[in-house]
């Protein structure tokens, strides 16, 4: 007999079943990690000018001490901790570091032009690459090299795009001469598997700020096929370690530089910013 002509039978009079046990309560969903958000842009002369502020209304020994160790980071460290924030990576995958400010580079208003910036990008750039070939994959330092050539696997830009942060005009940004720079250039991803994107940031060392990014759109060309081609293994799996590597650091650094702004909150709160305060004018307490 097949199964949908089975006749129905009636339930048996049975002992109720036993009541079921209470389900679980449900557990709040737990908060997936994020992102810090971006520090303040200024955070580099924010923290410092709060700091003299604890300083101005007096501060016992230990408050001194933590002034001085946030002030000591922020002299030290500014360099790496903002590169790191912004997703680039710092020490041997640096691209251009503590460049000097040629004269003949200002123009008429006594400022790096602009174009230049494109130039520290081109530099910045092919150091980036270098630094593949030497420290980061020694094995394959003969393709990481030939990239820069037009010999084999290549890479060619498509565009570039400047977006210049503090601009007094149309054509001039306020890094001059004597001056120093240092520009990091980092892979953000691939909008096809023969083109990627690279990011690039300009740091102004006089004003300790972003004063420049850019983002180049390259295309990984076979010169000897005369056209586009796919990244090269080697490549490719260099870029995912690098990317992973820029997320980590730029965590890191974010979460430091909260630890800073932390801690001059702290210190503000046990000097200047409670009731009983009054700025140390520098007077002493027996003057009359």
């Amino acid at each position: 007999m097949s199964p949908c002509t089975t006749p129905l039978r009636a339930p048996a009079l049975l002992a109720p079943p036993p009541p079921r046990p209470p389900a679980p309560a449900k557990q709040p969903p737990q908060p997936r990690e994020t992102p810090l958000s971006p520090p303040p842009p200024r955070w580099t002369s924010e923290l410092p000018a709060r700091v003299g502020k604890c300083l101005a209304f007096g501060c016992n020994a230990q408050q001194v001490s933590q002034a001085a160790a946030v002030l000591r980071v922020i002299a030290t460290e500014w360099r790496d901790l903002l590169a790191s924030s912004e997703g680039f990576l710092t020490g041997g995958r640096r691209g251009l570091e503590a460049r000097e400010i040629a004269w003949g580079e200002m123009d008429t208003f006594a400022h790096v032009n602009n174009v230049n910036y494109y130039r520290f990008a081109e530099s910045a750039r092919v150091n980036w690459i270098t630094n593949f070939a030497v420290h980061v994959d020694p094995a394959h330092h003969k393709q990481w090299r030939e990239l820069m050539t037009p010999i084999s696997t290549g890479l060619i830009m498509r565009s570039l795009k400047a977006d210049f942060k503090f601009t007094y005009s149309r054509w001039c940004t306020p890094i001059g001469s004597p001056s120093t720079t240092s520009c990091g250039p980092g892979p953000r991803g691939s909008r096809a598997p023969s083109s990627f994107y690279l990011d690039c940031v300009v740091l102004s060392h006089r004003h300790r700020r972003v004063a420049c990014r850019l983002e180049e759109d390259i295309v990984v060309y076979d010169y000897k096929m005369a056209g586009k081609t796919s990244m090269p293994g080697f490549m490719l799996e260099r870029f995912q370690e690098t990317w992973e590597l820029q997320e980590q650091a730029m965590l890191q650094a974010r979460s430091r530089i909260f630890g800073l702004y932390t801690a001059v909150d702290r210190l503000e709160s046990e000097t200047w910013n409670r009731p009983d305060a009054v700025e140390d004018m520098g007077g002493s307490k027996g003057s009359q």
